[in-house]
């Protein structure tokens, strides 16, 4: 079922991409309008969505705890340049909602599409419509956003009616091929002082779709400087989940810090292409 509220002209939406890079925001606004694609093009677009499946299994690396925030933390991470270019393109509301997306609709996805029922594009495009119709965890508002708009709609539904928001990203201040290398904390993290925040992740898809939730539970967000070992500097957005009680046991995280769930909190990076909605009024 699509997620529906009130909505408000879009012009008085566009102030809340204040904090965008302006490739992030390009990407946005002009995709947003955008004509779509055509078969070919999400062909490749599929192809590209399954590569970037692996680059974030490789990225898994990225979970640390609050402690480890701090200058001189040296630690390997892949945080690869968003090139918005080659990105699957935001579709406007109207275009979108006329594209099936539900796990029942499969076929008639796959065939829109014109992809074999037996293909790599096929079990990509199955995969992400289960996680969008996984059910959240407890104190979890989940959504998965198919247009510029419906996602702004969610965030609202989260803040309230009213409430400007702003968005924070990951940046790159200097150009890097690199997908995968040593980065090292260059000065303390800033927090982000914030009573709410959605995150919205990329799914790998023909077109683009943002996997958004937010939490009950608190969550620290925090600005992270981070210098590479090719020079490259990156301004770094992070969160950490200071309650993982109601997280699946079987989360990569744990694993890999070694934890259970709730005997500890668990931050991550965000990779370039995510989006982190917070209140304006954040100081």
């Amino acid at each position: 079922m699509r997620y529906k509220t009130e909505t408000r002209p879009y012009i008085m939406m566009v102030s809340g991409l204040a904090s965008l890079n302006f490739l992030q925001l390009l990407f946005l606004l002009v995709g947003a309008y955008g004509s779509g694609v055509n078969a070919r093009e999400m062909t490749e677009l599929a192809a590209h969505s399954a590569s970037h499946k692996d680059q974030m299994n490789h990225s898994l690396k990225i979970f640390f705890t609050m402690n480890e925030l701090k200058a001189g933390k040296f630690f390997p991470t892949s945080l690869p340049m968003n090139d918005p270019s080659t990105s699957p393109p935001l579709l406007p509301r109207e275009e979108a909602d006329l594209i099936p997306f539900s796990s029942q609709e499969l076929p008639q996805i796959l065939d829109y599409f014109s992809f074999s029922h037996d293909s790599t594009q096929a079990k990509a495009i199955e995969d992400a419509v289960k996680r969008c119709e996984t059910n959240p965890i407890k104190g979890e508002t989940k959504f998965c956003a198919t247009s510029l708009q419906s996602m702004f709609d969610f965030v609202r539904s989260i803040f309230g009616l009213e409430m400007d928001f702003q968005v924070l990203s990951t940046t790159h201040l200097t150009k890097s091929i690199a997908t995968y290398q040593n980065y090292t904390i260059l000065k303390v993290p800033k927090e982000i002082y914030s009573p709410k925040m959605v995150a919205c992740h990329t799914v790998p898809y023909p077109y683009a779709i943002f996997y958004c939730h937010s939490q009950e539970t608190e969550t620290k967000i925090f600005s992270v400087p981070l210098g590479a070992e090719d020079g490259d500097r990156v301004e770094a957005v992070a969160a950490c989940h200071m309650d993982t009680s109601h997280w699946s046991p079987d989360h990569i995280s744990f694993r890999m810090l070694g934890i259970k769930p709730g005997s500890s909190h668990v931050c991550h990076l965000f990779a370039t292409d995510n989006l982190v909605f917070v209140p304006k009024s954040t100081h």
